[in-house]
């Protein structure tokens, strides 16, 4: 099955650009997803678990690397960019 997120991601930081760059870079990596990147939110298309697993890995590194940060999300089952 495929899952279209749109995530934003809120770093309770003065200096919160790096972590949100560095979520958006981690996310880039994952070959199988596609990810695009707009100046509020970024979308990411996939498999499901795919994605899921992008999402737990990168928020819980997130987390440990920089600390506190409200994501921001929302799903929608199936590839949205057909519609």
């Amino acid at each position: 099955m495929k899952l279209s997120v749109e995530i934003s991601m809120y770093p309770l930081a003065e200096d919160f650009k790096p972590p949100i760059k560095a979520v958006i870079a981690a996310f880039n990596l994952y070959p199988e997803l596609e990810v695009i990147t707009s100046a509020t939110s970024t979308q990411i298309f996939g498999d499901y678990d795919v994605v899921m697993d992008a999402l737990k890995a990168e928020m819980k590194r997130s987390y440990e690397q920089y600390g506190r940060a409200v994501f921001v999300t929302k799903f929608i089952n199936g590839d949205v960019r057909d519609l």
